[in-house]
């Protein structure tokens, strides 16, 4: 009897809310841009629970504070155009990519001050969390996301998203089978032959912030066969390019790896602070699929363009163990916890000196760029 209950969980725990895709997935995630794009300013939540959701919060506060001077009540916010997140700096930054500057009314009383865990198991002392722990369904999706979605999201999906959103919104969890960064797109869901538009938001930001341990990973279905799939041009030509860089490889791995019947039917997604605590990889993917020396910008975007203000949020903690102080310990939960903390902050720090990079590349390559291009009479360079 305790084995069946134990696999009746297990089943629970790892059912698929993915819908098999009919078509395409459009360029969901990529919204036109607004203003006049002189000033663009680009963001990236990192993760670390609630407390990184309100240190994005607090974040964008102070920007629509920094430009009142502007004339609109909204600063500075009105020049943000890309917003990434992980972990707890997804819940900002999908909700500020679905809702823009509005979305931060009321946000601290609804969100910051309310118990985030009410629908979650968390009684270290009842035998059902032991349970459910040893199962690895100690909090399903249906815990977090069912919180987050009557809170915040009221059934939003990444179509809403893209109808709504003055922002490109990049939001990732972690592929556990490939140890990449999975990337909510519709490059991604493509090659699960799955509806990228048909996703809750709620359900993605439980996914990236499902922290091992405390969250049953989320579960995702391949849908084989049940679209027209043709793998990106980039992927074909990084097949056999020696000279692709590691986290491209990785990305185009994984990519084959969800087309493949073979190799994968379920893809689980626990934290995405795991492989990439600030999307540094996704920007690096994004840049090199694009094969343009401007992009994630359009070329319009980067001609226009004069300032770029990109802020990174780093909620990351020192840690201070009694257990560094005696012989003894660490043991049991405490050893568990110690050991996901070393990969998250050994992957945040990696992950910042990647963004710190990424951006210096992109700054020469887009000047570089501009100062090729010509006026439509080419009589002189910008």
């Amino acid at each position: 009897m305790r084995r069946a209950f134990l696999l009746l969980l297990i089943l629970l725990g790892c059912a698929p809310w993915n819908q098999p895709l009919q078509g395409e997935n459009p360029a969901l995630v990529e919204p036109a841009t607004i203003g006049d794009g002189a000033l663009y300013v680009g963001l990236a939540f990192s993760g670390g629970g609630f407390r990184a959701t309100a240190f994005a919060y607090g974040m964008l506060e102070e920007l629509r504070a920094a430009g009142v001077e502007t004339g609109t009540p909204d600063g500075l916010l009105d020049h943000v155009h890309l917003v990434s997140g992980v972990s707890g700096g997804s819940i900002m930054a999908a909700q500020f990519g679905l809702n823009g500057p509005a979305g931060l009314t009321r946000f601290r009383d609804r969100v910051l001050v309310q118990d985030g865990e009410e629908y979650m198991v968390t009684s270290r002392l009842n035998p059902l969390t032991i349970a459910k722990g040893m199962a690895g369904v100690v909090n399903r999706r249906d815990t977090f996301g069912r919180w987050l979605d009557e809170r915040l999201f009221h059934g939003a999906t990444f179509g809403d998203l893209h109808e709504r959103s003055r922002v490109k919104t990049w939001i990732n969890a972690t592929d556990m089978a490939n140890n990449v960064p999975f990337l909510f797109s519709p490059e991604t869901f493509d090659a699960l032959c799955s509806d990228l538009s048909k996703v809750r938001l709620s359900e993605t930001v439980a996914a990236a912030a499902a922290y091992p341990l405390v969250f049953t990973p989320i579960v995702l279905e391949a849908h084989h066969g049940r679209c027209d799939y043709r793998e990106p041009d980039w992927l074909t030509a990084a097949r056999h390019n020696p000279a692709v860089t590691a986290a491209m490889r990785a990305r185009a791995r994984a990519l084959e790896s969800h087309a493949d019947p073979d190799e994968v039917k379920l893809v689980k997604l626990p934290d995405g602070g795991i492989t990439d605590n600030y999307r540094a990889t996704g920007l690096a993917v994004e840049r090199a699929r694009a094969q343009v020396p401007h992009a994630p910008l359009t070329a319009a975007e980067a001609v226009r363009l004069k300032r770029m203000l990109f802020l990174v949020a780093n909620t990351g903690v020192d840690q201070d163990d009694d257990w560094t102080k005696k012989v003894p310990g660490p043991g049991g939960e405490a050893l568990a916890k110690s050991i996901a903390t070393i990969a998250l902050a050994a992957a945040s720090r990696s992950g910042y000196d990647s963004m710190r990079g990424e951006l210096r590349q992109w700054e020469s390559e887009l000047i570089e760029w501009r100062c090729a291009v010509r006026p439509p009479d080419g009589t002189a360079a910008m």
